[in-house]
């Protein structure tokens, strides 16, 4: 899905290089942390952009700016856009990049995006980040992501980049988040 992902980005100009982006993966807390990540970043006066799943009531809940979920109109728009000039993309991945579109036209500076399900082959690693962030690692999505922690934190390190800030707030690691920085040259925390 990913190289599908870079296809259709690359129709809209890739809006994923128009913003820095915190990349946020976890079994647990990770929309939590997406949220307080944004919000602290909106209180510094960045103007933030939030993606997150799933939606309780509404898929506009969704995409953020600034603390508000896009406007219905804007996102109607963005998603037929999305549909039209790339069809053969999945729900999530059509979601996904029309997050990536609104925030680009937006003008975020920061766009704090949570991972679906995993990491590595999740459409939102479809971005280069500029700060990885894993917030814990259990058992969860077993038939995707392998049956143990070890397999699953190798998954969700998959959205570490080389030389990038890495952060892993699960208390005891697998190994693999571990080794995987340090094969790519992750900066670890």
């Amino acid at each position: 899905g990913l190289a599908r992902m870079l296809e259709a980005s690359a129709r809209f100009g890739h809006p994923e290089r128009a913003m820095a982006v915190v990349h946020v993966a976890g079994t647990n807390g990770k929309g939590s942390t997406a949220a307080m990540i944004a919000a602290s970043l909106a209180a510094s006066g960045a103007r933030a952009g939030l993606y997150t799943s799933p939606h309780l009531c509404k898929v506009s809940e969704r995409i953020q700016i600034a603390g508000a979920p896009v406007g219905d109109a804007e996102l109607d728009a963005t998603l037929d856009e999305v549909l039209a000039r790339a069809p053969e993309l999945t729900f999530f991945e059509v979601l996904t990049l029309a997050a990536l579109v609104v925030f680009a036209r937006a003008r975020v500076d920061v766009g704090v995006l949570e991972v679906g399900l995993g990491g590595r082959l999740d459409a939102v690693n479809v971005i280069d980040t500029d700060c990885a962030v894993i917030t814990s690692v259990d058992i969860d999505h077993t038939q995707y992501l392998g049956d143990t922690r070890e397999k699953i934190g190798y998954e969700k390190a998959g959205i570490f980049r080389p030389n990038v800030p890495a952060i892993c707030g699960d208390p005891v690691p697998p190994q693999s988040v571990i080794d995987h920085a340090e094969a790519i040259g992750a900066d670890l925390w």
